[in-house]
């Protein structure tokens, strides 16, 4: 960097780093400049981003002499010798015999041929990795080393490396360091306001870039990685919570009529009372719908919370104001479910009609997938135009170009994971002038730092309470052949006494690469042992629509006995008589779909069991121990993200990297929090941020505009 670069009043901000190549530090010739490419680094600005994956505390290593064979441990070593030869089978391995002063190991490395430049006789490394004993010798295999250089700070900072990009740590730290200094005379442009910052007990920008390259202590490193953190949670939280509140003054949402008779009939023909979690829900909801702009809302319940009941109050509050409701279902067979349910629940309701004879008149509810064809499609899209259909319920159908709706009021979408950001963009856009609200519904329940990310432009309304009635389900864990002979022995107990069961395998057919249970294959094997006698049915996604109904329909009735499935039955089936459940190969799912298949059982006034199976088991299965130990949806769902990880948040991919480089959904929950306030403070003193250019300009520095159209889908 020169002199002019840095010239000018102010601190430099993100942008001016940007501008400058990194070509411009003293050192970086054609080929470093390729090498920096090549890590992706070409600019400063890159460089500074380019964090430290760790830290080594040199002033508290451990010693050679004092590592315990068997742990981990993390040991500086000098390179004393290394060679490489052919052993069985053709391998190559890599020896080099490393020391500290107070001892000496082996390292061994198998077809690493690398190695043998990586590790420079008198070169100083960071190993890492368990201590073993060979033929009386201590070693090594395959250990993590990170080269330090002979650099003697108290604190040294590891970056990333690759073999490909062939460059060292320290000179990656060396360039840092020589970019922080040239900083120095402007420093870095701070755009968290000095009051926020003393709150959080966070330091200043440019102090956070200092520390987190070149820490005087750990404790100054984390800190530093907070604070850093925190900016990235801001920029993601202003940019969702920026257009929120874009969307909000620039739609005129629909008049709706919040107290009224409808809503109370519907209220007082209800056979049960509803949880405070369901009132607090549908306050919410109301209280948004009484505003005119139009809701967007997050309705989150565990499997058996009653969402349905919430649904239903949405969808007549926009009728009883003159419009209509729709409820958008992920699947055909999920839309059926919800149009008979919500017909057989709304089955004598009768809508208050001054204009109407008798006062009040018929409610009128349809289904609208693509199997309703010919005249009967014709008659419920004439209605939807002409505004004589009350209620529609349907699939993607909903959103194509021949549907018309005379007056779109609310808008509920049922299983939110499972409907792409594009469709539910689609069904608002039905509308006409005014947005419909829309509630979007999840039986999933998603960890709250994962729901004030990726909906964060949505507000949230938690179901954590389940209605009376509702018993709790016992759940085990089949790790070998005596617990699977318990569990096929509860099912036939539970059948001789009128109950039913599910059987859930992980396949429809037998496959030659996966040896997994196959729902054909098993329902085959366990009519002829296990159940034989009993009366048992086959269901997968595969059949014809006709025969699943017809399956399904039995299951219903009593008249199978248990029902060998695939996920198929995950959404929506409500057999109040099922009382047992064996999922096969349950190490095959993962903790929210076993969670979802599990809510299948326990929906009547029985007590109910699900059995997973994982065929014999050598070792600890952290998620099979979860399910085992909690029913409570949302615990799960935060343990969910700490085994998985977090996944990307700016695009589509799904992938268990999080496209965040130092925040992290599961270490930052409280940050996530403290960000999405900072960010309504900053967005609600000035929705157009000028008084806040930095941030605004780092937002669409670091945030692409698709990113951002992303995030706010």
């Amino acid at each position: 960097m020169t002199a002019p670069a840095l010239s000018g009043d102010g601190p430099l901000t993100l942008r001016d780093l940007a501008a400058l190549d990194v070509d411009r530090l003293r050192g970086v010739g054609d080929a470093r400049r390729r090498a920096l490419a090549d890590y992706g680094v070409d600019t400063v600005l890159d460089l500074l981003m380019s964090y430290p994956r760790r830290w080594i505390d040199r002033t508290n290593q451990m010693r050679i002499s004092d590592a315990e064979i068997g742990a981990e441990v993390l040991l500086v070593v000098e390179i004393r010798s290394v060679e490489e030869r052919t052993v069985r089978n053709r391998r190559r391995m890599v020896t080099a015999r490393v020391g500290d002063g107070s001892g000496q190991i082996s390292l061994v490395f198998f077809n690493q041929p690398w190695r043998m430049r990586q590790l420079e006789v008198g070169r100083s490394v960071a190993v890492h990795g368990r201590l073993e004993e060979f033929r009386g010798f201590r070693q090594m295999t395959n250990p993590l080393v990170d080269p330090i250089g002979d650099r003697t700070g108290r604190i040294v900072p590891i970056y990333p490396q690759s073999e490909k990009v062939r460059l060292s740590t320290w000179e990656i730290a060396g360039l840092v360091e020589q970019a922080l200094r040239r900083c120095d005379a402007r420093g870095i442009a701070d755009p968290v306001p000095e009051e926020q910052l003393r709150r959080l007990g966070l330091m200043s920008r440019f102090e956070a870039m200092r520390a987190i390259h070149t820490p005087e202590s750990m404790a100054d490193a984390q800190s530093a990685r907070r604070r850093l953190a925190f900016d990235e949670l801001l920029r993601v939280q202003v940019a969702l919570v920026r257009r929120k509140r874009e969307l909000e003054a620039a739609s005129r949402g629909v008049d709706h009529v919040i107290e009224g008779e409808l809503i109370n009939r519907f209220f007082d023909a209800l056979p049960f009372p509803l949880t405070g979690a369901q009132r607090r829900a549908i306050d919410e909801i109301t209280a948004d719908m009484a505003l005119t702009r139009p809701m967007h809302r997050l309705l989150q319940g565990d499997v058996g919370a009653g969402k349905t009941v919430v649904a239903i109050a949405t969808l007549l509050t926009a009728v009883q104001g003159g419009h209509q409701g729709a409820l958008m279902a992920p699947t055909e067979v999920l839309a059926e479910q919800h149009h008979s349910g919500i017909t057989s629940v709304l089955a004598d309701l009768r809508v208050p009609d001054t204009a109407n004879l008798f006062g009040d008149r018929p409610l009128r509810i349809e289904l609208l997938t693509n199997r309703v064809t010919g005249s009967d499609r014709r008659d419920v899209l004439a209605g939807l135009a002409d505004g004589s259909v009350d209620l529609v319920v349907g699939t993607h159908a909903l959103i194509q170009d021949a549907v018309g709706f005379a007056s779109l009021g609310a808008v509920v979408v049922d299983e939110q994971h499972r409907f792409g950001v594009e469709q539910r963009a689609a069904l608002r856009d039905k509308a006409s002038a005014r947005l419909p609200d829309v509630l979007v519904m999840t039986a999933t329940p998603i960890p709250r730092t994962a729901a004030m990310t990726v909906y964060g432009d949505l507000d949230v309304s938690v179901l954590d309470e389940l209605p009376p009635g509702r018993t709790p389900i016992v759940t085990r864990w089949a790790a070998g052949p005596l617990e699977e002979q318990a569990m096929w022995a509860q099912m036939r107990d539970e059948v001789a006494q009128g109950r039913q069961a599910y059987v859930v395998c992980p396949l429809i057919t037998e496959s030659e690469h996966l040896d997994v249970a196959s729902a054909e294959e098993t329902y085959e094997r366990l009519s002829l042992s296990e159940l034989a006698g009993l009366r048992v049915g086959l269901l997968h996604g595969r059949m014809a629509q006709a025969d699943k109904e017809s399956v399904m329909s039995a299951f219903r009735a009593g008249d199978l006995d248990v029902l060998v499935a695939t996920t198929v039955i995950e959404v929506g089936v409500d057999v109040p008589n099922a009382t047992v459940m064996a999922v096969l190969d349950a190490d095959r799912f993962g903790i929210a779909q076993l969670h979802q298949l599990r809510g299948r059982v326990g929906r009547g006034r029985y007590a109910s069991t699900c059995w997973l199976a994982t065929g014999d088991s050598d070792g600890p299965n952290p998620r099979i121990d979860a399910l085992v130990g909690s029913t409570d949806g949302f615990e799960l769902a935060e343990i969910d993200l700490d085994l998985r990880g977090e996944g990307t948040l700016m695009s589509t991919a799904q992938k268990g990297r999080s496209d965040l480089r130092l925040a992290s959904l599961r270490r930052d929950r409280e940050l996530v929090a403290e960000a999405r306030a900072v960010a309504f403070d900053i967005v609600d003193a000035d929705l157009s941020m000028s008084a806040n250019a930095v941030l605004a300009d780092e937002i669409s520095l670091l945030l692409s505009a698709d990113e951002e159209e992303f995030l706010t889908k």
